[in-house]
């Protein structure tokens, strides 16, 4: 009786840490919208709030090859990113209100250093290393889905 209520104690557990889960993906996917860098799909989760741009990609081991993070800001601005925490070598478009990227950086994962874009920017797109150089998507070109919001 008492490995049955055991039993039944650790499936319990499972099944609320796999609902956990399951709803922290379904959370992350529900924030997830597409772009187009010109032939290219980007499936983007949005970082809109202070505390999403605050986090950023911080602690992540993985980020699929066409996925990445869309920085939403209230303004134009220089807003500068730097890499603390964050484990994964990424790449910085910056990007102007209509969509044309200004300037790319690359960046090291877990540096401090300060990445800034060349003029006042509201967007700023994070992919995996050296994704801009292999699509050949250069400053000029334009990054279209955009939100407007």
């Amino acid at each position: 009786m008492l490995q049955k209520l055991v039993t039944s104690q650790k499936l319990i557990t499972a099944i609320f840490a796999l609902f956990v889960f399951t709803s922290a993906a379904i959370a992350q996917q529900s924030n997830m919208i597409e772009l187009h860098a010109g032939l290219y799909k980007i499936q983007v989760e949005v970082a809109k709030t202070e505390k999403a741009r605050q986090l950023g990609l911080m602690h992540r081991t993985f980020m699929p090859a066409d996925d990445g993070m869309l920085f939403i800001f209230d303004q134009s601005a220089t807003h500068c990113f730097w890499m603390r925490n964050t484990k994964i070598p990424l790449a910085i478009a910056f990007i102007a209100d209509d969509g044309k990227i200004v300037n790319i950086l690359e960046m090291k994962a877990m540096t401090e250093d300060n990445h800034c874009p060349t003029k006042p920017v509201r967007y700023a797109l994070e992919m995996n290393q050296g994704w801009f150089s292999k699509k050949g998507v250069l400053p000029g070109h334009t990054i279209t889905g955009l939100p407007k919001n």
